[in-house]
């Protein structure tokens, strides 16, 4: 039985707005919200001084940094990244870390659901340019080929099924096999079954047995929110820093774009504030 090790991180949060008072009241609750965790454990939290932006035309003047460390397992981490939307994370602990097929699928299972319902609520994160000169990728591998990809180029081969809609089956078919293909996916298996069709819409099931790097899997979920998804193999995920680091701050990237679509404008005509990461 693999023992996960705890995770160490440093969250960089930068509060910004155009009311000082209001930014200040912002900066508190989240520094509350950090103090009052339970499931991960809060080393410290520092504030700096809210700095004034002299520059003219600025939309949000003012601006503080909140610098978190924080530790716990995988999945608490990645709960906390999630909500506190950090663009940039800096793991300090470990080296690699190794995790389990089953526990892994449990992660993706909630950052799934938690995106979801961001992109009900502010819409889409999939986006390409055009694919109509991307060649239609190779569509099935040997098992000696796959058993490749995963031991030389540690690839997680997993089934992934998305709901999604187009023109006609034939266009959304082509349509996410290059979308899969642009993410760094070999597809090894892919079927498209139409759930229903109106309003001049096919709606339909998607799914695929892919073959990814963990950083592509933990993107392509975020971006996607799958129903289903299963990983056939390895049983035991071999993760370095560099790559869990990538995912988290591109997680937190992820939730920071979907949030702060409606703010732009607002922003312009209220004293509302939003938090980003900065290095």
């Amino acid at each position: 039985m693999v023992k996960l090790a705890n995770i160490g991180v440093i969250f960089y949060i930068e509060g910004l707005g155009n009311d000082r008072k209001a930014l200040e009241r912002a900066i508190e609750q989240v520094v509350k919200e950090l103090k009052e965790e339970t499931a991960i454990d809060v080393k410290r939290v520092n504030t700096e001084d809210i700095i004034e932006n002299q520059e003219e035309g600025e939309l949000l003047k003012y601006s503080a940094m909140i610098e978190a460390e924080l530790e716990g397992s995988f999945s608490e981490i990645v709960r906390a990244t999630l909500k506190y939307s950090p663009v940039v994370v800096e793991v300090l602990k470990p080296g690699r870390l190794e995790i389990t097929a089953k526990e892994l699928m449990k992660i993706l299972g909630d950052v799934s659901l938690f995106m979801g319902k961001l992109m009900d609520q502010f819409g889409g994160l999939a986006a390409y340019p055009p694919l109509d000169q991307l060649p239609k990728p190779k569509i099935g591998y040997t098992e000696d080929e796959i058993e490749e990809f995963i031991v030389d180029e540690r690839n997680i081969r997993y089934q992934f099924v998305i709901e999604t809609y187009g023109k006609d089956k034939e266009t959304i078919e082509e349509t996410i096999m290059k979308a899969f293909y642009l993410e760094g996916c070999k597809i090894n298996k892919f079927v498209v079954q139409v759930q229903e069709e109106r309003e001049d819409k096919v709606y339909a099931l998607v799914a695929a047995e892919l073959l990814s790097s963990f950083e592509t899997l933990m993107q392509l979920t975020a971006k996607y929110a799958p129903v289903a998804i299963s990983i056939l193999e390895p049983e035991i995920i071999d993760v370095t820093a560099s790559e869990l680091q990538n995912v988290l701050t591109d997680l937190a990237g992820f939730v920071h774009e979907l949030v702060h679509r409606p703010l732009k404008k607002r922003l312009i005509e209220h004293d509302t504030i939003k938090f980003e990461i900065s290095k």
